[in-house]
């Protein structure tokens, strides 16, 4: 007899859902394959995902180039197991959410308002990049054996 196993449903939040919300979907669903399914959503979305968030997630293995940016989808919403927002204005804008929907909030810094060199600001998409992947395999760890984080 085979059991079904049931994935949790995440979705990551941020403003514009160009950049870390991205990184956050392209992670789970590649590293979470068969225990997250994954969505992302901005409360503003640009349209686009960041050229530059779509570079350092390819040195990371995992394409992301054919996600778009896209805004919240109530119905959706309020079909996930769990939310994690990824900036402050996505924690204290998110819409209310039924009690048994499980919400973390996971403060990284935008690396899209860097500025300086190329060099710099790439240095701080990875940064962003290494600090999404450390949460999404925490995460993934926490669900596999069973707990809800």
């Amino acid at each position: 007899m085979r059991w079904k196993v049931q994935m949790t449903k995440v979705m990551f939040l941020c403003t514009g859902n160009t950049c870390r919300s991205q990184m956050a979907e392209g992670f789970a669903r590649e590293l979470g394959k068969g225990i997250v399914a994954s969505y992302s959503a901005g409360l503003m979305p640009a349209g686009v995902v960041h050229p530059r968030a779509i570079a350092v997630m390819k040195e990371a293995g995992i394409d992301i180039s054919d996600q778009r940016s896209k805004g919240i989808d109530t119905n959706l919403l309020h079909k996930m197991d769990m939310i994690v927002t990824l900036c402050g204005n996505a924690e204290a804008s998110c819409p209310v959410t039924p009690p048994e929907i499980k919400r973390m909030h996971w403060p990284i810094d935008d690396p899209v308002h860097a500025m300086g060199t190329e060099e710099g600001i790439l240095k701080a998409f990875r940064k962003a990049r290494d600090e999404i992947q450390e949460k999404i395999v925490a995460l993934i760890y926490t669900l596999k054996s069973g707990d809800r984080p």
